[in-house]
């Protein structure tokens, strides 16, 4: 069989895993937006068939016989695409094949019935309705870390601990050390932040809130202002925002319209079309078509990096709040502030608040350091879950001053542990900080930033995300993607200079 044979023969084994993991990622998306709650169990059973499938074609001897045919084929001059697309795909089924079929389909019906009892422990505000398929949750994913533990390791050779072997799907190569480096520094930085802004002037001078419908047509403004192409997007609701990518030329956000925060749901549409123009725009032609894993995101970290510009950098923006402005006004039916200088107030308020996905750019890496040590004690620590409540209300007492009410507000507004995304939570603060440290590359070349945007000229910026960015996919991790594109190895430094700089100018209004 020639390179060009085998390469094509596992091209189309991994075309057929990918068109099943369309479906499994179409039912979950339906699972987060249409579904009954009823049919909680039978799509339980569903997922977990699902995952079966998936599981077996990964690890099946057939298909280990195509990367094995693929890799001897593999020319000494063979392009660097296909040797890494190889190198991952070897990654991904030594893994794989560790891992026990009986696990893979426990998993995912817990994940299942976890989501349904989340929900409800949620509407009722009670996390003890939740506890029980959270143990089960980590009690599974602690067995998953012990069944990969003799593949995982770290570069230097040294074991990765079952927190770091259940986050690497979502961050590769993280450690405990690097989140240290690269985290624990916003623990000292950003307490004094929160307080400097506490004198910041008021936006709106009188309480104001816009109708379910006005907000999901100031919504659809800013996506059609945004390249929004119905031919290939589709937007609906859930009880969580998300992004999600189910086929080539399928791409899917969700958005929320919560009760008493008005730009609730526009800033989260700005949030998750950023994710999806990075799905949108990942390499997917030639070697790195879909079912290669060139063609997949770098990390999460460096996913919500590109959320997070479109939310905050355009969004949030000073520029931005002059166009919207007028819009918002008039949808409203009445001015209640008065200025674009004060309606970018609005859009800006920084306060410790209850709410990861509501908090302000300042707040955030608080809630997301909380979540990670929280999850380090479930894990690693041996903390009983039925502490989580009471652990969490102290968490939030110390990072921010604030205490939740009850479990809705509290442990249980998140659905990641849900679903037994454990390791997932630092990426998110990840990607503030690369946010950043890409914000100042794109600076020194494009100019301010809100230069750019009073100009109206979003596509300079999206522009140059899709040249330095997006085509990246999965050849280098996160760490490595920021030092190639900024020059520099990713720090928390261009994040904490950012914030001072924003609480500057929102303290005198320009």
């Amino acid at each position: 069989m020639s390179a060009e044979q085998a390469y094509a023969k596992l091209r189309d084994h991994l075309h057929t895993t990918q068109l099943l993991g369309g479906i499994q990622s179409t039912l979950y998306y339906d699972q987060n937006t249409a579904m009954p709650a009823a049919s909680a169990g039978w799509r339980g059973e569903q997922l977990a068939l699902l995952a079966l499938q998936l599981h077996e074609r990964q690890t099946s001897a057939a298909y280990g016989d195509l990367l094995c045919a693929a890799e001897q084929e593999l020319s000494h001059d063979a392009p660097a695409g296909q040797v890494r697309n190889l190198q991952l795909l070897r990654q991904q089924l030594n893994r794989q094949s560790r891992l026990d079929p009986a696990l893979v389909s426990q998993l995912a019906q817990a994940q299942a019935h976890g989501y349904a009892l989340w929900q409800e422990a949620k509407t009722k505000q009670d996390f003890a309705l939740f506890a029980p398929a959270l143990q089960r949750l980590i009690t599974l994913r602690l067995e998953q870390a012990q069944q990969l533990a003799a593949v995982e390791a770290h570069r230097d050779g040294s074991r990765r601990s079952p927190w770091e072997i259940l986050a690497q799907p979502f961050e590769p190569d993280i450690s405990q050390a690097l989140l240290s480096q690269w985290l624990l520094p916003l623990r000292e930085a950003l307490p004094p932040l929160l307080e400097q802004a506490q004198s910041l002037p008021t936006g709106s001078q009188e309480d104001w809130d816009l109708s379910d419908q006005a907000q999901e047509e100031l919504c659809n403004a800013l996506l059609q202002d945004w390249g929004y192409n119905p031919e290939r997007c589709s937007r609906a609701r859930s009880p969580h925002p998300f992004s999600s990518t189910l086929g080539p030329n399928d791409f899917r956000i969700t958005t929320r319209v919560v009760a008493a925060q008005p730009f609730s749901a526009f800033l989260a549409t700005a949030h998750e079309w950023g994710h999806s123009l990075y799905e949108q725009g990942l390499p997917r032609t030639g070697d790195h078509w879909f079912p290669w894993p060139l063609g997949e995101a770098t990390s999460m970290g460096v996913h919500e990096s590109q959320s997070l510009f479109y939310e905050n950098r355009l969004g949030r923006s000073s520029a931005l709040a002059k166009r919207w402005y007028p819009r918002f006004a008039s949808t409203l039916g009445r001015d209640v502030w008065g200025s674009a200088h004060q309606f970018w107030r609005d859009l800006n308020p920084i306060r410790a608040g209850l709410t990861r996905v509501e908090a302000d750019e300042v707040s955030y890496g608080l809630h997301v350091l909380l979540r990670y040590e929280l999850e380090l004690a479930l894990l690693e620590q041996g903390m009983p879950v039925s502490e989580l409540p009471e652990a969490w209300r102290r968490g939030m007492k110390e990072l921010l001053g604030i205490t939740p009410s009850h479990d809705a507000e509290g442990c249980l507004q998140d659905v990641h542990w849900s679903e037994g995304l454990f390791g997932y939570f630092p990426s998110y603060a990840l990607g503030h900080l690369i946010s950043a440290q890409l914000s100042e590359t794109i600076e020194a070349e494009l100019g301010p930033i809100e230069t750019v945007l009073e100009r109206q000229q979003e596509d300079r910026l999206g522009s140059w995300l899709a040249q330095h960015v997006y085509p990246l996919g999965r050849s280098v991790n996160a760490a490595e993607l920021v030092e190639q594109v900024t020059g520099k190895p990713l720090s928390h430094l261009p994040f904490i200079a950012y914030l001072h700089g924003k609480l500057e100018r929102l303290q005198r209004g320009s």
